[in-house]
């Protein structure tokens, strides 16, 4: 890494149009970023401040977003083991991250949703893994009440889906 990318800036623009002015080395850690950041070099002149639209991602998610590219930068969260060794995610990764993940669900889907689009995949796995650890040991009922899903399936048409599905069980 060049000394270039460490000092110089890009705003990367919100939903909203909010900047927030970051770090390159810390805004390509998104390949979307990235690869706007290269298209845009061929045609722009060094001295002008690059803004890289994000239109599919809110304010405060990018904010998190952020927060978790300048952390990885200084800290790299540990590879994340599949299958998930434990449910709680302390377990699986380093106290920072699993903090971080530690939020309300509409906030983790979201930054699931922002690390998709964005391209991020140690963010992606992070908030992956920790949907999995919410879903690990769980009946069907279980993750129903947790996701706030409806059972939509007649007790006949579960019967069946289970006798279809034993295996999954015996294994």
């Amino acid at each position: 890494m060049d000394v270039e990318e460490k000092t110089v800036e890009v705003s990367l623009i919100s939903k909203e149009g909010d900047a927030f002015p970051v770090k390159l080395n810390v805004a390509t850690m998104s390949e979307l970023v990235k690869s706007m950041i290269d298209e845009d070099e061929e045609d722009d002149d060094d001295n002008a401040a690059k803004e890289i639209p994000l239109p599919n991602v809110k304010a405060n998610i990018l904010q998190k977003v952020i927060e978790f590219c300048q952390h990885h930068n200084t800290e790299p969260m540990t590879e994340i083991e599949k299958p998930l060794r434990s449910s709680q995610m302390a377990d699986v990764v380093q106290k920072w991250y699993a903090d971080f993940v530690d939020i309300e669900q509409v906030l983790l889907f979201e930054l699931i949703l922002a690390a998709n689009y964005m391209d991020i995949k140690p963010l992606l796995d992070l908030t992956c893994a920790t949907v999995a650890s919410m879903i690990k040991g769980k009946t069907p009922e279980e993750i129903r009440q947790t996701f706030n899903i409806q059972n939509d399936f007649s007790p006949e048409e579960e019967a069946q889906v289970r006798e279809e599905n034993k295996w999954c069980e015996d294994a």
